[in-house]
């Protein structure tokens, strides 16, 4: 059963206003005031056309093919639109080489558009392809990895759907849809239970996960009504009592130490869900490049 702390968008599109919004900041970020590639306007006829191929530079996990269109869309292009080939989709698992789209136009456009365009799509392959090696490592086991709100700013909507697409799941989008109460909360509530009680009468409505590091603080949490705990920096052999103890009164979230290597272990303890902040805050891009095809007859005049 997937949790309301873990719900949200597990398949569809990316939201056409978040995508627009990223665009539009990162361009500005290149083009400056003026909207301008100085290099590319001094070395480029505006009238020469030509194709760009964005071609894996290694094996890995394509996400965010949608951000490629929307970028060369959105660079100043007066006159001939610019026309994007998508050959994968995203999630694909691909081999190095492998040509990802195809992107015809005015050659300024092309040109650009390309940092803008790799920057994006290079940092969610890289998420997507990170994620899923989670998600092979967890395969047998009923625990799904789960992101955490370790992202970039402004790219979190962004880098979550790249976890979705690599095989993860998302947990809260922020700090006003679900209440995860932690040490600092507890300290200053008087106690896991207090925290836990004052927050549910505050807002009823929102789902609530609170953080526990012992089988005392879990057992506590329960009993006060709590139906998600974070175990935080748990080893498995008492992630393992936590289980036992809590049964099916809660779903459990391990966290902290967490690596690759011991995935399927944590996993072997009988939680639901792994967090893992480096899915987001640590996964390296997938080398992703754009090359220009060499024009048959030259630049047309």
């Amino acid at each position: 059963m997937r949790s309301e702390l873990t719900a949200g968008p597990v398949d569809g599109d990316l939201d056409p206003v978040v995508v627009e919004r990223v665009v539009a900041t990162a361009l500005a970020e290149d083009l400056g005031p003026a909207g301008l590639d100085v290099t590319t306007a001094a070395t480029i006829d505006a009238d020469q056309m030509g194709t760009a191929e964005l071609v894996a530079r290694a094996d890995g996990v394509v996400a965010g093919l949608a951000l490629v269109a929307a970028v060369f869309d959105a660079v100043p292009s007066p006159g001939t639109p610019v026309e994007v080939r998508l050959h994968c989709r995203d999630g694909d698992r691909v081999p190095v080489g492998t040509v990802l789209a195809s992107v015809t136009g005015p050659v300024r456009t092309l040109l650009t558009g390309e940092r803008t365009a790799l920057n994006l799509i290079s940092r969610l392959s890289g998420i997507a392809t990170h994620t899923r090696a989670w998600a092979d490592a967890l395969a047998g086991s009923t625990a799904t990895v789960l992101d955490t709100r370790k992202t970039t700013p402004g790219l979190r909507a962004l880098e979550k759907y790249a976890v979705r697409v690599g095989g993860g799941g998302n947990k809260r989008m922020g700090l006003f849809d679900v209440a995860m109460v932690k040490d600092n909360h507890k300290l200053a509530a008087g106690g896991v239970g207090a925290a836990y009680r004052r927050v549910r009468a505050a807002f009823p409505q929102v789902p609530v996960e609170v953080e526990v590091t012992t089988l005392a603080e879990a057992v506590e949490a329960v009993a006060a009504g709590a139906t998600f705990l974070l175990c935080d920096n748990m080893p498995p052999e008492l992630l393992r009592e936590v289980v036992a103890a809590v049964g099916d009164r809660a779903e459990l979230e391990a966290t902290g130490g967490l690596t690759l290597a011991n995935a399927a272990r944590y996993a072997a303890t009988g939680v639901d869900y792994l967090s893992v902040g480096a899915l987001t805050h640590s996964s390296p891009i997938m080398d992703i490049a754009l090359d220009l095809r060499p024009a048959a007859d030259g630049p047309s005049r």
